[in-house]
C-alpha cells in the first residue's frame, strides 16, 4: 500500500487496515517458519505497510 493511498483513508479506516495488515504479517511470518515461503520479500513488505498506517495513525493523532 502506497502512502498516498493511506493518506486518503479516514482514521477507522486506517484502524482496520492496521489490525488487516498486522494478521497478514504474523500469518506470513508463521508461513515462513513451517516452510519458506516462495517469496519471502513479502514479509518486508507487509512490515513496512503496517509501520507507514501506523505511523499516519501517530501522525494525525498528533494533530
Amino acid at each position: 500500500m502506497r502512502q498516498s493511498e493511506i493518506k486518503e483513508l479516514s482514521i477507522e479506516e486506517l484502524k482496520e487496515k492496521l489490525a488487516e495488515f498486522k494478521k497478514q504479517h504474523a500469518d506470513l511470518k508463521m508461513a515462513h517458519a513451517v516452510t519458506p515461503l516462495e517469496n519471502p520479500l513479502q514479509i518486508r513488505k507487509t512490515r513496512r505497510t503496517v509501520a507507514r498506517i501506523a505511523t499516519e495513525l501517530t501522525k494525525r493523532e498528533l494533530q
